[in-house]
């Protein structure tokens, strides 16, 4: 398979053109969905209900991983997509805060039970070798969307909000229809399981015990409490950086001209810092993938985890726009060599027989990483600016250690397979 985009199989040009609308779409209307439940009923009983979608993407992460090596790639990728389709639409027809709010967590239980197979149907029909590659442009194409969709959805959201949910309906309707019609079964053979025929109740307990071997699964475990500790940092600029530079920067101008100027405040600094760190995953996110792509997994790691910790600790040391750019460079370049690594990692790490489900545990690092990353903001009201970036720079440290030891154990893994 060639590196460019048109020598990919069929399924993957398929999937990348309706992932890429899809997400524009889903950046037109999720970061303003806490706003608008704030404003229907009330901040309080939204940062609850807020903190409750992790936990039942993690369930259905889980549970698509699972179905992924029971059922075959394609069949689940359709019913994830075709939950969010129904979701939609009831989003769109709702009548009530409370009907929008299920719709929404149906929305995020539709793409977890999606996103196993999609990655498993990726590492089914890429080499090894240029997984990081495929990947990176698989990040490409959202994070056009993470750029242009809020810009649109500021508008659209609050205007014309049932009109932009049948459109997203419509859109996962096309989507699935594609992916009936055009996308093309990938599991492996050796992958498919028995074909005796068993109770539907044990063939379910089989494969949830398939998960308690994979966490038994040493190295994986190392891996995973290794992420964990490394996107705690990469998750502050949706957290603690806002809080940050809202309350903390102060207004400022950005460019001066024949005796008129930009004056930004520290709500209109959060939001460029925002549109640049964007903007750099779309310019970069190929580029920096070639340019580390020779480079061994565990180097890649450990300089993202450098990269993300000190990049954000660097932004509690001044209040200037110029050096707050500056920053973000370091901590984006942060993120955006570990996403690549972290899934052409785990997928070539998994065994065919078990991939699904290795790529839905897999996602326990961001929901885990979910519930510990907001304690910075807790903190915040406790301690000083410059304490709450050394406890993420603690994190990012942490991190690092766990992924020397986690490629040590690997190591040895290897060594031991290659003795046999």
């Amino acid at each position: 398979m060639g590196k460019r985009v048109w020598d990919w199989d069929h399924n993957l040009k398929v999937r990348l053109a309706g992932e890429a609308l899809y997400n524009m779409l889903f950046w037109m209307y999720f970061p303003f969905i806490t706003v608008y439940f704030s404003e229907a009923l009330g901040s309080g009983t939204a940062g609850i209900m807020m903190s409750l979608p992790p936990v039942f993407s993690m369930f259905g992460s889980l549970l698509g991983g699972m179905l992924t090596d029971r059922w075959g790639r394609r069949p689940v990728m359709l019913l994830g997509a075709s939950v969010q389709t129904v979701m939609f639409a009831c989003f769109a027809v709702s009548p009530s805060p409370w009907m929008d709010y299920a719709a929404f967590i149906g929305l995020g239980l539709g793409g977890a039970v999606y996103r196993p197979a999609s990655s498993a149907m990726v590492a089914d029909l890429v080499p090894a070798e240029q997984l990081r590659q495929v990947f990176a442009t698989f990040m490409t194409a959202n994070n056009v969307g993470a750029v242009l969709g809020p810009a649109l959805g500021s508008f659209l959201f609050f205007h014309y909000r049932q009109e932009l949910l049948w459109t997203c309906t419509l859109v996962l309707l096309l989507y699935l229809l594609a992916i009936y019609f055009m996308v093309k079964e990938t599991m492996p053979h050796a992958a498919e399981g028995p074909k005796e025929p068993a109770a539907i109740s044990r063939k379910v307990l089989e494969q949830w015990r398939g998960y308690g071997f994979i966490f038994r699964d040493k190295i994986f475990l190392v891996y995973l409490m290794a992420g964990i500790f490394a996107l705690v940092p990469i998750m502050q600029l949706d957290l603690y950086l806002p809080v940050y530079v809202i309350h903390h920067v102060p207004a400022q101008t950005l460019l001066a001209w024949n005796g008129a100027s930009l004056t930004l405040s520290g709500t209109d600094i959060f939001g460029w810092l925002v549109g640049f760190n964007g903007l750099l995953f779309v310019l970069f996110i190929l580029p920096v993938t070639r340019w580390f792509a020779k480079w061994r997994e565990r180097n890649v790691f450990i300089l993202s985890s450098l990269l993300s910790g000190f990049g954000t600790f660097f932004v509690g040391l001044h209040t200037n726009i110029w050096y707050l750019f500056a920053v973000t460079v370091i901590f984006t370049f942060g993120e955006m060599v570990r996403s690549p690594a972290a899934q052409s990692f785990i997928s070539r790490y998994a065994p065919a027989h078990a991939r699904g489900q290795y790529l839905g545990a897999d996602s326990l690092q961001n929901t885990v990483g979910k519930f510990l990353a907001p304690m910075t903001v807790v903190l915040s009201g406790w301690l000083p600016p410059l304490a709450i970036f050394t406890v993420i720079l603690g994190f990012a440290l942490v991190s690092i250690g766990l992924y020397f030891q986690l490629f040590r154990l690997y190591g040895e893994k290897q060594a031991a397979v290659a003795g046999a």
